[in-house]
């Protein structure tokens, strides 16, 4: 599976083209589809543009991308950085009254199990997005059952990135959930091409970089995903 990671928290300045509005995110979301995607991880913006988990916001988010791609599974983010205090966080996700598919947790955030059981509990799959060996080990004592696990490499050096993602898969036990890698900045592309080779999920997007594999700047996420699927990301 090839996911969209739309536009995360990279600006209007960062790049002309990432999405912002639901309307933007959901026409975005049609053409990735288009091009291969086969689902889309977004993080709602209010009219200010900053990343939220406030129902209305959230609610049309989802909404709209439904509306646009009825059968593209929907994903957002609960990062901690969007609401620092773990209470104000559970009680947003109590408040959604239109549920996205599913929801990544990182597992080093405080909280983090807590806000995991929170999305089950709601009927919503858990994505738990682990970093560093550290990360899964703390993952591996979570009670939540979870979807997706998403290995996610933050190194800027691609052979550092590469043998984290390694270190992280060989702490997975067997029976696991689906595993999902890929990274940010300059080693998205390798990182993609490991998990193509491995035979694993990933990502591309907006929010991962802005930078095709040849190094010139994408167009915009459409871009992005048909050059990963041409990587064999599908």
């Amino acid at each position: 599976m090839l996911k969209g990671c739309l536009n995360g928290g990279v600006r209007r300045d960062q790049h002309p083209a990432v999405p912002i509005t639901a309307a933007e995110v959901a026409a975005d979301a049609v053409r990735c589809e288009a091009v291969g995607a086969g689902a889309v991880h977004v993080h709602p913006r209010d009219e200010e543009g900053r990343e939220t988990l406030d129902a209305e916001v959230v609610g049309a988010t989802v909404r709209a991308l439904r509306r646009a791609c009825p059968e593209l599974p929907v994903g957002i983010s609960t990062g901690a950085w969007i609401e620092p205090d773990v209470e104000r966080r559970l009680a947003a996700i109590e408040s959604w009254t239109v549920l996205p598919d599913f929801a990544s947790v990182n597992a080093h955030e405080e909280g983090a199990e807590r806000i995991a059981a929170a999305l089950h509990a709601r009927g919503i799959g858990v994505e738990a997005g682990l970093w560093t060996p550290e990360a899964v080990r703390e993952y591996l004592g979570w009670r939540v059952p979870c979807l997706r696990v998403l290995l996610e490499c933050m190194e800027r050096d691609p052979d550092e990135a590469v043998s984290n993602a390694h270190r992280m898969l060989a702490l997975l036990p067997s029976k696991r959930p689906p595993v999902l890698l890929h990274a940010e900045g300059p080693t998205v592309w390798v990182v993609l091409r490991e998990a193509v080779k491995l035979g694993l999920d990933t990502r591309v997007g907006l929010e991962d970089t802005r930078v095709m594999p040849d190094g010139t700047m994408a167009a915009g996420n459409a871009d992005l995903v048909d050059a990963a699927v041409t990587c064999g990301a599908t």
